[in-house]
């Protein structure tokens, strides 16, 4: 048996088959095998969820060896990308084209299958997150049979497999409406958290892409904004490595260490953390200011509420903090999306904001995380499918006024529930 756990060891599991097909035809013989010996399967990206959404008991599938672009039309930009290809590895494969995606996240460790099938997205309140690029996908469902699905061929599984959690097959390729490549201008600066919350709205509408990172204990939030311009003039190799590399993980994962080990100086290390964010700006292709390294390993839960809310919720955060027994090392994230109109998405039917609150690895963080999503919760909020969160299909219904019609998709296209496992029984409903 092959052990497996993901990138912040918050799952594992040890299956007793790990299968590495190389070809949309391996997949689904692989996965027609399986469903005739009357086991069940998983699909493995790069781990990068923090749930248990990837565990497989019985069967898994490790998709890395399956990446790469198939087809791609510049004249549409429309790419067909195979589902265990990383965003890095797709971000290179563009660039090659003088193409881009349109929005991405500050991650590209994952998978494209993955991100998508766990709603990933960016922020840019008139922009949806990568799901939202998608036209066409191909699957292969609990029968072992392939299938296609877009707007206007077999619309329904679209509209539940953009963000299908694995539940409803196993995604072979992705096709994505991309742009010729295009260059962000990043500017990034700390500033007083009220002036933030103050212009928030304002923020969020004038700019392409906005967001803010604020330390629980400090007074400023680091504030990103990225706008389109026409000349690349990025940071020099020095900036770049003493900003990221030195300053936001060497750095910042020694303050972790230390609060970690003596909890009573975290409040102080990050307040200190707080007051030595610095300004930068610089311009560069899109996914390279997009895109941050993340070395520092973390737990995190998520939550999109209503855009209107967001003041609310974040009032209430602040409020919680002092009052937790253990102090908050990491610093909280807030961004924007667009509404959409795919079935789970956390952004169905709203225009949102996400609040993703994390913890050092290795920190307490249990009744921090449950007390946000109490909080989040209070407003309709929705957990991301791939972060940590408690609950359950019962509450879930409540939140997505397509569950049940996401339901009905599922058990006609695995009926026998050979892509369930105990995260999907919990946050779906047994399979039937």
């Amino acid at each position: 048996m092959t052990r497996w756990t993901n990138w912040a060891g918050t799952a594992s599991a040890s299956p007793q088959h790990v299968h590495q097909p190389r070809s949309a035809a391996e997949i689904a013989a692989t996965v027609a095998s399986i469903a005739a010996a009357g086991r069940t399967v998983r699909p493995w990206g790069s781990g990068h969820s923090f749930t248990a959404i990837a565990v497989a008991d019985s069967d898994a599938l490790d998709l890395r060896g399956w990446t790469g672009i198939e087809r791609a039309d510049l004249e549409t930009g429309h790419v067909t990308v195979r589902a265990g290809t990383t965003i890095k590895q797709l971000n290179a494969a563009l660039d090659t084209l003088g193409l881009a995606m349109t929005n991405l996240g500050d991650i590209d460790a994952q998978t494209i299958a993955g991100a998508i099938s766990t709603g990933t997205h960016g922020t840019g309140a008139h922009l949806g997150g990568i799901a939202t690029q998608i036209v066409a996908l191909e699957l292969v469902l609990g029968d072992g049979s392939v299938v296609t699905c877009s707007a206007g061929e077999r619309p329904d599984l679209f509209s539940a497999a953009r963000v299908g959690l694995g539940a409803l097959g196993v995604i072979t390729t992705v096709t994505l409406k991309c742009e010729p490549s295009f260059v962000l201008r990043a500017q990034e600066r700390p500033e007083p958290l009220e002036q933030v919350l103050e212009g928030f709205d304002d923020f969020a509408a004038d700019n392409e892409h906005f967001e803010f990172y604020w330390f629980p204990y400090g007074k400023n939030a680091l504030v990103k904004r990225n706008n389109r311009c026409e000349t690349a003039e990025p940071l020099s190799r020095v900036r770049q490595f003493v900003d990221y590399e030195i300053m936001e993980n060497v750095a910042f994962g020694g303050l972790c260490r230390t609060g970690r080990l003596m909890p009573r100086l975290v409040p102080s290390l990050n307040s200190f953390a707080s007051n030595m964010l610095s300004a930068r700006e610089y311009s560069d292709l899109s996914h390279r200011v997009f895109v941050t390294a993340r070395n520092v390993r973390f737990t995190e839960t998520e939550y999109a509420v209503p855009r209107e809310s967001v003041h609310e919720v974040l009032a209430e955060l602040r409020a919680l903090v002092p009052k937790l027994r253990d102090p908050v090392m990491f610093p909280v994230e807030v961004r924007v999306a667009a509404a959409d109109d795919i079935w789970l998405s956390t952004a169905q039917g709203r225009d949102s904001a996400y609040i993703a609150i994390h913890q050092f690895t290795g920190m307490p963080y249990r009744e921090y995380f449950g007390a946000f999503e109490k909080i989040a919760g209070a407003v309709g909020g929705r957990p991301h499918w791939g972060k940590m969160h408690d609950l359950d299909a019962g509450v879930l219904r409540s939140r997505y006024p397509h569950f049940d019609d996401f339901l009905r998709v599922r058990k006609e296209t695995d009926p026998s529930g050979v892509f369930t496992n105990t995260y999907l029984d919990r946050v779906l409903g047994p399979v039937g």
